[in-house]
């Protein structure tokens, strides 16, 4: 039995389809599709939100140092006059040393999130910006379900469609 059903595609078109389906699961939590196909879908959701609740809080938060150039009150950089050994002038940017928090993910996080990667395509939103999928499905979807043990979606069957019958079904997180 092969991993994956054939849906009557070659293997990169195959592929293509389930990776632009898994990742619009993921960041609007619904679709509209044929049967077939929201069940590959559903497999791969499944796997892929199991493994990030179990990756949530694998991850720890570090101060890092950050030079930044100072801004005046109307947000362009701060210049300042400094000679060189040589006798000549020159402006050169002001700048000042922050500390910034950031997250550091642990070596299992960083390997579940690159296995979501394999699955997920970067997406936009409504208003164009672009939006990463891994981080909605570990901060958002992985958060939403942290005290659940599986039965992350449902497929509910539309009935068939106008055109060529195929069965169509709405996949959707619970």
């Amino acid at each position: 039995m092969p991993a994956q059903r054939k849906l009557g595609r070659a293997t990169d078109m195959r592929l293509s389809i389930l990776r632009g389906l898994v990742t619009t699961l993921v960041v609007k939590g619904r679709i509209e599709t044929t049967e077939a196909r929201a069940k590959e879908v559903k497999r791969i959701a499944e796997k892929l939100i199991t493994m990030a609740v179990r990756e949530k809080n694998n991850f720890t938060t570090r101060g890092l140092l950050v030079s930044s150039a100072k801004l005046d009150g109307k947000g362009r950089k701060i210049l300042k006059s400094v000679t060189s050994k040589n006798g000549n002038k020159y402006d050169v940017v002001s700048r000042e040393l922050k500390t910034d928090m950031s997250q550091v993910d642990e070596p299992s996080r960083l390997a579940a999130r690159r296995r979501a990667i394999q699955w997920l395509n970067k997406s936009h939103d409504e208003n164009g910006k672009t939006v990463n999928p891994v981080n909605i499905l570990f901060d958002t979807v992985a958060a939403k379900y942290e005290d659940r043990a599986g039965g992350y979606t449902r497929i509910v069957k539309i009935g068939p469609r106008r055109g060529d019958a195929a069965e169509m079904a709405v996949l959707e997180l619970i």
